[in-house]
């Protein structure tokens, strides 16, 4: 069963948002499925290969390049870079952030937990209903032939009735049949669908309901969190994982706010440490090398794909655009460090051992730091323990 226990995003994470981002991104050059409204392209072919040897020093890089046996970014110290005024720890912020509704714990658990507990059951005694999930084949056909990307191929697919990702009128024709049952679905293509030798042609698509998909969410009581959340959190009962998501739905809610007053009341230096910047266009630059070694294209294919909301000539060309980002991601870092270096904190391998599942909800931080490295996943743990100081002391108005 996959396990979502990982709740707090922690602050900044510039590498895991860029690598999540990258892996939503379809890898076919041809994903185009004629029964949808929307499609995924990422162009994979190339007219020439680009120069990337600059590049290549990327394949052995690593997200904890940057940063030291204490979480801090390596060889840098941040006060010399952020000028913290006495009062940087007073802040105060509307009382409606800190509050946390037993229907806020309810959603928490069901979304980051039970969710990640839930079966699916096969139901075929029923029809299908607006709202369900089903599973379908279909063939598609015109004037009686088939046609190209109209067929499942008897792989079926999954699909939410009312969900609009179907062309017009598919989905609302699937409404009321029984699992088992074949049926013709008959539909318009419009006259601005992609496809031109589809535009504005009548279709049909000879259907099959193969079954519809109910989750089932276990029932939470102390018994269940001792069987499948003890092991890894040390939570017992359910009145300790409701304090427990009461903390980080309360983090969450106020993170932004406390972040934002902070950073109003420092300044920074004119020039940021160099190194640390370079790191920072590292991560970007590894999670674009990464997939385009997955998908056995180029980085600069992936920059001009248009994935990234805006189409890029040149990998440089990404990485000027970039550069506001980079540096934001780094204001935040440098700043949460100079707190942490004000106040003592340190984020060192005892440091992990103990507060990780305080701050994260897993005992075990080895699945992360495998893929991360420790030093990386000590940086995000300081930054969290900095937070969650700044928090605990936050006045409310």
């Amino acid at each position: 069963m996959k396990n979502k226990l990982f709740f707090r995003t922690a602050a900044g994470v510039l590498a895991v948002g860029m690598t999540a981002a990258l892996a939503g991104c379809s890898s076919s050059a041809d994903s185009e499925s004629t029964a949808e409204t929307a499609t995924v392209e990422t162009a994979t072919a190339e007219s020439s290969a680009p120069d990337e040897s600059a590049y290549e020093y990327l394949a052995s890089f690593s997200y904890s390049d940057g940063f030291d046996e204490n979480g801090y970014l390596k060889g840098v110290t941040a006060t010399d870079y952020v000028t913290l005024p006495e009062d940087y720890a007073d802040i105060t912020i509307d009382a409606s952030l800190g509050e946390v509704t037993d229907e806020d714990v309810t959603e928490f658990l069901d979304t980051n937990i039970l969710s990640s507990f839930a079966t699916t059951n096969q139901v075929t005694d029923r029809a299908a209903a607006n709202g369900d999930t089903v599973n379908i084949d279909y063939v598609g056909t015109i004037d009686g032939v088939e046609f190209d990307g109209g067929s499942t191929n008897g792989q079926g697919t999954d699909l939410v009735l009312g969900s609009g990702s179907y062309i017009d009128d598919f989905e609302d024709q699937i409404v009321g049949h029984m699992p088992g049952e074949t049926f013709d679905v008959n539909v318009t293509f419009p006259d601005n669908y992609g496809s031109t030798d589809l535009a504005g042609k009548d279709a049909v698509f000879s259907t099959t309901l193969n079954y519809i998909s109910e989750t089932v969410t276990p029932e939470l009581t102390d018994e269940w969190v001792q069987e499948n959340l003890s092991e890894t959190t040390g939570l017992t009962d359910v009145a300790g994982l409701n304090e427990y998501a009461r903390k980080q739905i309360a983090f969450s809610n106020q993170y932004n706010d406390i972040y934002t007053a902070l950073h109003d009341k420092v300044s920074f230096a004119k020039e940021l440490p160099e190194s640390a910047k370079e790191y920072f266009r590292n991560v970007l630059l590894y999670g674009i090398y990464n997939y385009a070694q997955n998908y056995g294209t180029n980085m600069t294919t992936i920059v001009s794909s248009g994935m990234f909301g805006t189409s890029y000539n040149t990998v440089e060309e990404f990485l000027a655009d970039m550069d506001g980002s980079i540096n934001s991601q780094l204001e935040q870092t440098l700043l949460l460090q100079a707190v942490a270096e004000k106040t003592g904190l340190v984020c060192d391998t005892d440091t992990l051992n103990t507060e990780f599942v305080n701050q994260y909800g897993i005992k075990d931080p080895s699945n992360l730091t495998q893929v991360y490295g420790e030093n990386y996943v000590k940086c995000q743990l300081l930054d969290s323990i900095v937070m969650q100081n700044l928090i605990d002391n936050v006045k409310y108005e």
